[in-house]
């Protein structure tokens, strides 16, 4: 998720500053620092003054406010506040993200998507083996408009799938995982839209076979594009997942909520504006003069600056890198690299993961659409993970609402 950046400069608060927000004393805010209850770091300049991360403060004021007043502070918490709930798959820290304790980027590099998802699953990357050996779920489907994009097409196909896929409804660990199995596998058939790969074809490879299919090293930077996607907390999509979960819905309605909310304008669907700024800026030579011009519109440079990563966004930095390794000095990467200097040196942010997703796609020469493609295809490991954590659980998702409506009417007798 990306949007309209904060162009504060300021990341950091003094230590009065840091205290006033909280309502404590500068010796509570010491105490709270030395208990690791709040990062500071020296001043450049002034070794001996502190320097308080903004973020971490208003966190912190967050789990305050939580602990004092439930009612006021619920309503924070439903957009980038406080944790609502807890879950063992990610962990965003310190600049960085982590699957089950693994740094994502690394992940990308050295890992296979199944076994990604069988970590993501299962706690175990070795599962991946016997989870993807089963037989793969194909039905036969209606024909489907040629004009529909990957993901339509997958959101065309769900409820056919999982409407025949009976077993799905076995809710328990192993067999969620396995039905994940099917359930990804069939999702890459669909988005490649050709015909059916061999059995055994790795997901990465099926989507490059259908989308790239005279460039077979383009399997390794697909694979880790879906990796880099595969979950990122609590975001919308996976929040909705977890909600459908509680219900004791099927992984297949599960994915089917997760994608609906994903392709939404403000989540995934942001890679549209990423696809949108690519061909308006065309060419290295016009980045600036594309890029200076939105602004002076009161217009948004889309897909830079992301709140959980006030250094930038790993996951975007290590997409910009493969699409420079995958197609060294192309005009494709060449304006990738351009929008990303100049984008960063304009609102002084760095780029997220879906403007690193359209240029990995575009210098692979991938279609219109695909960065969204990649996009869900990673993240329903993520979905499949949330739902085996929520069914679990064995409880319903059913917060309370303020009203704030007209009162009842008052019957004078």
């Amino acid at each position: 998720m990306c949007g309209i950046v904060d162009l504060m400069p300021d990341r950091f608060l003094t230590a009065q500053e840091a205290a006033a927000e909280l309502g404590i004393s500068l010796a509570t805010l010491y105490a709270y620092a030395s208990r690791g209850m709040l990062r500071s770091e020296a001043v450049p300049g002034d070794p001996r003054a502190r320097r308080y991360p903004r973020e971490d403060v208003l966190r912190l004021r967050e789990k305050k406010e939580l602990r004092k007043d439930p009612e006021k502070a619920a309503p924070k918490a439903l957009s980038w506040g406080a944790p609502v709930l807890e879950s063992a798959i990610t962990l965003v820290q310190d600049g960085r993200l982590y699957y089950r304790g693994r740094d994502a980027v690394e992940l990308a590099r050295t890992s296979t998507v199944e076994e990604v998802a069988a970590l993501i699953w299962t706690g175990e990357p070795g599962e991946a083996g016997r989870l993807f050996a089963g037989e793969p779920l194909r039905i036969s489907l209606p024909p489907l408009p040629e004009e529909l994009t990957p993901v339509e097409r997958c959101q065309t196909a769900l409820p056919l799938a999982g409407a025949a896929d009976l077993a799905a409804w076995d809710l328990r660990p192993a067999a969620v995982a396995a039905t994940g199995a099917r359930l990804l596998r069939f999702l890459a058939e669909t988005a490649a839209g050709a015909a059916p790969p061999p059995p055994a074809a790795p997901v990465a490879e099926i989507l490059q076979a259908a989308w790239a299919p005279d460039r077979p090293e383009a399997a390794g930077p697909i694979g880790a594009a879906l990796i880099l996607a595969a979950d990122h907390e609590l975001n919308v999509s996976a929040f909705t997942a977890r909600c459908v979960a509680s219900a004791a819905a099927t992984p297949w309605d599960v994915v089917s909520a997760g994608l609906a909310a994903l392709k939404g304008a403000r989540h995934g669907g942001y890679t549209a504006r990423a696809e949108a700024l690519f061909r308006e800026v065309g060419t290295a030579a016009r980045a600036r003069q594309v890029l200076a011009g939105r602004l002076r519109r009161g217009e948004e440079i889309p897909c830079f600056g992301h709140p959980l990563y006030p250094e930038g966004d790993p996951r975007g930095a290590a997409l910009l890198e493969m699409a420079a390794e995958i197609a060294p000095g192309s005009p494709e990467v060449e304006c990738a690299r351009a929008i990303a200097e100049i984008g960063g040196e304009l609102l002084r942010d760095h780029p997220t993961i879906d403007l690193g997703l359209v240029a990995l796609s575009r210098a692979l020469d991938l279609a219109e659409g695909t960065p969204l493609a990649l996009f869900a295809l990673g993240r329903t490991i993520g979905w499949i993970g949330h739902a085996i954590e929520e069914y679990g659980l064995n409880r319903l998702i059913r917060p309370r609402a303020t009203y704030v409506g007209e009162p009842p009417a008052v019957t004078v007798r």
